[in-house]
């Protein structure tokens, strides 16, 4: 069982899981605990049939992730031993964002930096706020990100995106990141968690077969660490066709009215 921690809380409402990182002493920077205790979070929300759309961001007034938590560098990943067990830590928190059979939002305001990039980068669908800054700046700390934690940033922006900002470590604006193909979507400041939570709404709305056969297929076109193989993508897009949504999406379509979907 993984480590559990107070610095991220869970919050449920509509069909939308919102996990909260709450880390405001070290800038929402992601710890030790923190990283573990993640893919146990997302275990518990991909088991409660309530949730259709999870959504990641910091807590209210504070910015998505500042990245790893530097004070633990000289502590936990203070030898190679230290480093490669943390660099498990957060492959295994990456993968958990990434496998989750809902759709998974990374809610971006202020920072998202290192680590930070790389859980946003994990998550399904990226949203910034305007005057989001954007940064790995690996090269000037000594780390090395392992390649399957690599491949969730090429996936994202692409290897020569990757290159110019793992080469430089440079910072980038929230509209940088979405001609990069970082976010899809840069929203206003002023309202953002409502926009969020509108989006995720809508997503929720939709029929959960449809979406998770989408996502597997979508991961393994993109090449993504453990995506389904082909049949296993067969069978989850046959799954659709064989559901009670299917009928209701037809039926609603034909009384022009909103679908109910119940995930079976």
């Amino acid at each position: 069982m993984n480590d559990s921690t107070s610095k991220l809380r869970i919050i449920i409402e509509d069909g939308v899981a919102r996990i909260l990182i709450d880390n405001a002493e070290r800038r929402n920077a992601f710890d030790f605990s923190m990283w573990r205790a993640l893919p146990d979070l997302l275990a518990s929300l991909d088991a409660n049939e309530t949730v259709r759309v999870i959504v990641l961001t910091g807590a209210p007034n504070l910015p998505f992730c500042a990245g790893a938590d530097i004070s633990e560098f000289s502590t936990v990943r203070a030898t190679a031993e230290g480093g490669r067990a943390y660099e498990q830590a957060n492959v295994e928190a990456f993968d958990a964002l990434s496998r989750s059979g809902k759709p998974v939002i990374a809610a971006i305001a202020g920072f998202c930096m290192g680590g930070g990039m790389g859980l946003a980068a994990a998550c399904d669908l990226r949203i910034a706020a305007e005057a989001c800054v954007f940064g790995i700046p690996a090269g000037r700390l000594g780390v090395g990100y392992p390649p399957e934690a690599m491949s969730y940033v090429v996936a994202a922006v692409g290897p020569q995106n990757a290159m110019d900002l793992f080469f430089t470590a440079r910072r980038i604006n929230a509209d940088e990141a979405r001609a990069a193909g970082f976010v899809s979507r840069v929203l206003p400041k002023d309202g953002f968690d409502e926009a969020i939570m509108t989006i995720a709404r809508g997503i929720a709305a939709n029929a959960p077969l449809t979406l998770r056969a989408a996502k597997a297929a979508i991961r393994r076109a993109a090449g993504l660490p453990h995506a389904l193989s082909a049949e296993d993508c067969e069978k989850l897009t046959a799954a659709c066709f064989d559901s009670a949504d299917y009928a209701e999406g037809r039926t609603a379509f034909l009384e022009k009215r909103e679908p109910k979907f119940t995930g079976k």
